[in-house]
């Protein structure tokens, strides 16, 4: 596999090193230990959106055939944990798709999509995927996890972007969401 995007670290909110101090507790009276959160679960779902991102990335870059993207992605550990039907839906339906989603990108970037970063080109492609076809996924999710792909995946604030170009295109591909959400939240 050539041009591989590393896969997103899973990091706790505590990742100290073991044996190393802990950090220093709050003298007030009214401090309380705050019991270890457990690191969650990924959703399988996630999953999907994690190895859809990658194998968009790599066929960004290289052209090569979704086949044999998907075949590679097929071996990786961890594809066992993830939703099949949702990553099959997004790999192959976002490069089936390319031009009508970058169609739809091409009205809310600031530059041509040919000149984003691969990352969050792909990233994009997937949420104007989700907010076009999975209905079913309420439109701030669909936004939010791709918010969660660019931060793991992509550039230092490349989170911010994909959040406004999606925030923009939610407006276009599901108006009347968006419209009552936003009246729920004035009224």
């Amino acid at each position: 596999m050539a041009d591989h995007l590393p896969a997103a670290a899973d990091h706790s909110p505590d990742d100290s090193a073991p044996g190393a101090p802990a950090a220093a507790a709050d003298s007030t009276p009214k401090a309380a230990a705050k019991p270890a959160r457990k690191p969650q679960a990924k959703s399988t779902r996630r999953r999907s959106r994690e190895l859809a991102v990658q194998g968009l990335y790599q066929w960004l870059l290289s052209a090569a055939p979704g086949a044999d993207i998907d075949a590679n992605l097929r071996e990786l550990d961890g594809f066992d944990k993830a939703d099949h039907a949702h990553y099959d839906a997004l790999l192959h339906g976002c490069i089936a798709e390319a031009a009508a989603l970058d169609a739809v990108l091409a009205r809310h970037v600031d530059r041509k999509t040919s000149e984003l970063s691969p990352v969050e080109h792909a990233v994009l492609m997937i949420g104007v995927y989700e907010l076009t076809h999975c209905i079913e996924i309420p439109y701030r999710v669909a936004v939010n996890e791709a918010v969660e792909l660019a931060k793991s995946f992509g550039g230092t604030d490349g989170h911010k972007y994909v959040n406004a170009v999606l925030d923009k295109a939610a407006g276009d591909l599901r108006p009347h969401e968006v419209a009552a959400r936003r009246a729920a939240r004035q009224g």
